[in-house]
């Protein structure tokens, strides 16, 4: 037997005891490999190379002085020299002593490198969000599925407690019937087109586009700005921020295993510039049950519903006896007495996990299902590409959940996928 299927099947316990656990592994550790080590990227190498049942021993990005600088941390944490670099991730994921994987590139590459690392049976702690398009999000899942590895969506806001607290009570019924859900994101200010600029030294440009459409280098198309770029990502709706959102409505519904079954909205796209996703936007969704969600940048949401003026972006639940508006600065409650309801652990039908990183460790160890499992990221997903489709087309559109396609709507169906620029495919 070896390693990998080692931890996964020998250690049931540490769910229990982590303490124990953490004693009996002070020999064989999780060695984990990084793909992306940019800003979050570095924050996510810096996190899990603290727990001690973890040795980060390889990191991969397509520029040097970001691999170069994550190997320093590295090596200076352990006080050895051991960390190797990648420019490739291919070359990483090929070892066969990695147990597992964060991957935190940009948004274009993310099924490329999610469904090699899971046929490399490696575990994946996966940065939201899950794909460009619903044909990939459905290749992810398969991937992930077939080869058995644990995973874990970028979706941390499940092992926040102001966001569980809500969904508990959301789903124990506290706001009598649940009517609506609002959801307000980011937005963004438009840029003009940028001049050409040569490639610096040490950055592999050309890997960096991957399967994304050739375009000349200048610098802000490959800053963290590149969420605003239809290229590389949904934009605001998706990656950039919403499914966050999206996500903790879906919690909050116990809807991992489904999505709203009709689609319709509007979104304002910039004229010109070099960013292109959507700017201003409102798409509605709506449920099986009758709940709709309704999901729209951070202005437009301040003017539906006062709870958005004076705090961050978040969620407002709205139901026939009161209302919830969670975000990451806390909670706001109508009737008020609400903030003081209690459920305890045992009353919750939520998975518990007060921390991303160690939740994801512990379902290793475990070899159990983790708080963002693939099932909930990909029907997040699916619905922030409903949202996408829908605005391109200013189209009602109606979901097939058995044939997962859209009914009667072959345009649509043809969004369904992207094309990838050779030689990179699926």
């Amino acid at each position: 037997m070896n390693r990998r299927k080692f931890l996964s099947k020998s250690l049931p316990c540490v769910a229990l005891a982590p303490g124990l656990v953490q004693s009996a592994m002070a020999n064989d550790r999780i060695n984990m490999g990084f793909i992306g080590v940019g800003g979050m990227g570095f924050g996510h190498v810096r996190s899990f190379s603290s727990y001690p049942e973890v040795r980060a021993i390889a990191v991969c990005d397509v520029r040097k002085e970001h691999r170069n600088r994550a190997k320093a941390y590295i090596d200076r944490r352990y006080g050895d020299q051991a960390c190797q670099t990648y420019n490739d991730y291919r070359e990483l994921l090929s070892r066969p002593d990695i147990d597992a994987v964060c991957m935190a590139a940009p948004d274009h590459w993310h099924a490329l490198i999610g469904i090699q690392a899971a046929r490399q049976g490696k575990h994946i702690y996966y940065e939201k969000p899950l794909t460009m398009s619903i044909q990939e999000s459905k290749a992810v899942r398969r991937a992930v599925r077939q080869y058995g590895i644990v995973f874990q969506f970028g979706t941390q806001q499940r092992s926040d407690f102001r966001f569980r607290w809500t969904c508990d009570r959301v789903r124990k019924g506290m706001l009598g019937e649940l009517q609506t859900i609002m959801i307000g994101s980011a937005n963004y200010v438009p840029i003009p087109q940028q001049p050409v600029q040569p490639v610096p030294e040490g950055f592999d440009y050309d890997m960096w586009l991957g399967p994304a459409p050739w375009s000349p280098y200048t610098h802000e198309r490959c800053t963290r700005q590149w969420t605003l770029i239809s290229d590389y990502s949904l934009g605001c709706i998706s990656g950039a921020w919403g499914i966050h959102q999206v996500d903790i409505a879906q919690m909050a519904l116990d809807s991992d295993d489904a999505v709203p079954l009709e689609t319709e909205g509007t979104g304002v796209y910039p004229k010109k510039g070099l960013y292109d996703t959507v700017l201003e936007w409102q798409v509605e969704h709506r449920y099986p049950n009758g709940v709709k969600l309704i999901h729209m940048d951070m202005p437009t949401a301040k003017k539906m519903a006062s709870q958005f003026e004076l705090h961050w972006m978040g969620v407002l639940f709205q139901g026939s006896e009161g209302w919830i508006y969670v975000c990451r600065e806390g909670i706001w409650a109508e009737p008020a007495s609400l903030l003081r309801t209690r459920i305890s652990k045992t009353e919750s039908t939520l998975i518990h996990s007060n921390n991303q990183h160690q939740n994801f460790l512990d379902a290793i160890r475990c070899n159990k299902a983790t708080v963002s499992p693939i099932d909930a990221a990909y029907h997040a997903d699916l619905i922030c590409h409903h949202a996408d489709i829908a605005m391109r087309l200013n189209k009602r559109l109606e979901w097939d959940p058995v044939r997962e396609e859209f009914k009667n709507d072959p345009k649509a169906n043809r969004l369904m996928n992207r094309a990838m620029r050779s030689p990179w495919h699926l």
